[in-house]
């Protein structure tokens, strides 16, 4: 997910695309730049680093030019650095290329465009584009355009400047969001409203397959096959602040309703649905490779290690080899039995983790493979494990991580397939049903989201309470864990979560008459024992919020309230059961009053042992 800007018009674009990138680098930071044209023609520039490095640097070595296109980065292909940034250009310099997505048969074009003379200067997708369009151009940089777009597979948005005709600039969406901004004798493109705001408040937005050609002068909206549309023009009410969340109070909830797209991205060219199998080219295993590995350790902080929990079940279920889940904290100090045989597994959202890079240090000194599931290219976990699985959640800006977990387990339940296809130890028909039912998460997630409101109503009981309870067995334990942890990081309430089964050993003695209790129940092999567990707590005076499965009718008869989610394979619930725990911590805090994107005393990502 990265942050595009694009202007046309009269005044000097340098300062109008830097503006415009700032309000976007919630989406990237990790590297940003620049391409303009004047009348030495195209200029670009770009640096590694947070866009006040390119500010610094564009202070001394200002770049001229009424029209321009820029970028802000949130590394997938290529680690971040000066020649990874956007925008990228061919060998000629003719064309300059911003993108936000992911071309998924760069590979296949790169080496095309290769063995055709084109000379690669990044490890990106991107600069795929800017060559591409440069062996397509016949005269019209817009048929060009057009005949790139139908060779690439993905999902992308694009600004494209040429050399050709300096006076345009294209712009191009395939389920990667992008807007247009309509002003006086200038025009704009972004990634999101907040780029252009100060500027305009009349907005096109381009639907999939759709691209548009801005000048100074007007903007001509042409739809998949070159055909011109008219479309009505929608004026923006928001203020700044609303805008730069897209219209969401905080941040934490934009992003809980960014989960189906993050589901989606991660699963992305990772399921061939023709064979219905799992692809990783990433890791590109052997079948003696996976078959190598007597033992796995799962090792990862907070609401990693909760994804964790989840992944051993999976792992253990599907391959029948043993599986560890450790606190990274605790990992190097029990001495743990690591060998050649041993996978590691590190999990954690930004990749520089203290604690689970001490871990992967440590594994590695014994010889063990390390596999890194991380969501930011390029980190220090990425750089150091053997192989990466990237999660395409996009940047996180709210310190309670939620999109960055659903997007963990999925990346758990791909890998889990993936190593039972090579061991085979799944037979096929299972296999296809698993895949069926993960390709169904996004839309399933959705129907939950649009529940919402069942959930505050509920939140604003749990906000009056001094101390609340998760409980639930098997997977949904794990689950437990992860919804307490929301709860008590933003809301400040004392929480815990059991395993229900343990509730005779000690947990009884805290349930006092009306104490919120959360109850998941949706593994069928314990679902009779959670109904007798919930049992106990409500004749000890509880509240209880039960969570099941639609088509459940039994369990509302020992709850007092229920929230049902969509039918899934019990191997994929916590993928389900987590939105409404997240939501019920979202709009508990917001009840309470508190900061709900910046809890107090914790940061997003945890740098120091």
């Amino acid at each position: 997910m990265c942050g595009i800007v694009g202007y046309v018009g009269h005044q000097e674009a340098q300062p109008i695309l830097l503006n415009g990138l700032s309000k976007l680098e919630y989406r990237g930071y990790d590297s940003a730049g620049l391409a303009t044209f004047s009348e030495d023609g195209l200029i670009v520039r770009k640096t590694k680093g947070r866009l006040s490095v390119l500010a610094d640097s564009l202070s001394v070595h200002n770049m001229k030019g009424s029209i321009g296109i820029g970028h802000t980065r949130w590394a997938t292909h290529g680690k971040p650095s000066d020649v990874n940034s956007h925008p990228h250009t061919d060998n000629a310099m003719k064309f300059s290329v911003v993108h936000n997505g992911i071309i998924e048969n760069y590979l296949e074009l790169k080496e095309e465009l290769q063995a055709k003379g084109h000379v690669f200067v990044s490890e990106t997708d991107t600069e795929v584009v800017s060559h591409l369009l440069a062996e397509l151009y016949e005269g019209s940089v817009l048929e060009a355009v057009k005949a790139a777009v139908a060779q690439m597979r993905g999902a992308f948005a694009l600004g494209v400047l040429s050399d050709f005709e300096p006076d345009q600039l294209i712009a191009v969406r395939y389920q990667s969001p992008l807007i247009l901004g309509l002003g006086d004798g200038e025009n704009f493109i972004a990634s999101d409203i907040p780029a252009i705001l100060e500027h305009t408040r009349d907005i096109y937005i381009l639907n999939d397959g759709e691209m548009a050609v801005l000048t100074r002068n007007g903007i001509q909206l042409l739809g998949s096959e070159g055909e011109k549309i008219d479309r009505e023009i929608y004026r923006v009410e928001w203020d700044l602040v609303q805008a730069e969340k897209a219209g969401y109070e905080h941040f934490m909830l934009k992003e809980i309703f960014e989960q189906p797209k993050a589901y989606t991205d991660t699963m992305r060219g990772r399921i061939d649905e023709e064979t219905m199998r799992v692809i990783f080219n990433e890791l590109e295993w052997t079948a003696e490779l996976a078959n190598s590995f007597d033992r796995i350790h799962i090792v990862a902080c907070g609401t990693a290690y909760h994804a964790g929990m989840v992944g051993k079940t999976v792992l253990e279920q599907l391959l029948r080899i043993p599986v560890e889940t450790d606190i990274a904290s605790e990992y190097r100090y029990r001495k743990p039995i690591i060998t050649p045989q041993t996978l590691l597994i590190v999990v954690s959202q930004s990749g520089e983790t203290a604690d689970t890079l001490a871990a992967l240090r440590e594994a590695k000194k014994h010889g063990a493979r390390v596999l890194a599931i991380t969501n930011v290219v390029g980190s220090s976990v990425s750089r150091e494990a053997d192989n990466v699985i990237i999660t395409w959640a996009g940047p996180e800006i709210a310190v309670a991580s939620t999109k960055a977990y659903t997007s963990q387990l999925v990346a758990f339940y791909l890998f889990s397939l993936y190593m039972a296809q090579l061991k085979e130890v799944i037979v096929q028909e299972e296999l296809t049903t698993t895949l069926k039912a993960l390709i169904e998460l996004p839309a399933q997630v959705q129907h939950i989201l649009h529940q919402h409101e069942r959930i505050k109503r509920f939140a604003d009981r749990v906000s009056e309470q001094p101390s609340v309870f998760f409980m639930g067995r098997g997977l949904d334990y794990a689950v437990a864990l992860e919804g307490s942890l929301k709860l008590k990081e933003i809301s400040y309430i004392h929480s815990e979560a059991y395993a229900a089964g343990e509730l005779k050993h000690g947990t009884l003695a805290l349930i006092e008459e009306g104490r919120p209790v959360i109850a998941l129940a949706t593994q069928p092999a314990l679902f009779e024992k959670t109904v007798s567990n919930i049992k106990e707590v409500k004749a000890r005076g509880a509240y209880v919020l039960g969570v099941t499965w639609e088509g459940d009718e039994e369990l509302i008869k020992s709850v007092d309230k229920v929230f049902k989610v969509p039918q899934t394979i019990p191997l994929l619930t916590s993928a389900l059961t987590v939105i409404p725990l997240q939501l019920l911590a979202y709009y508990t805090s917001v009840a309470r009053g508190n900061d709900v994107d910046k809890p107090r005393n914790l940061a997003k990502s945890v740098t120091v042992e």
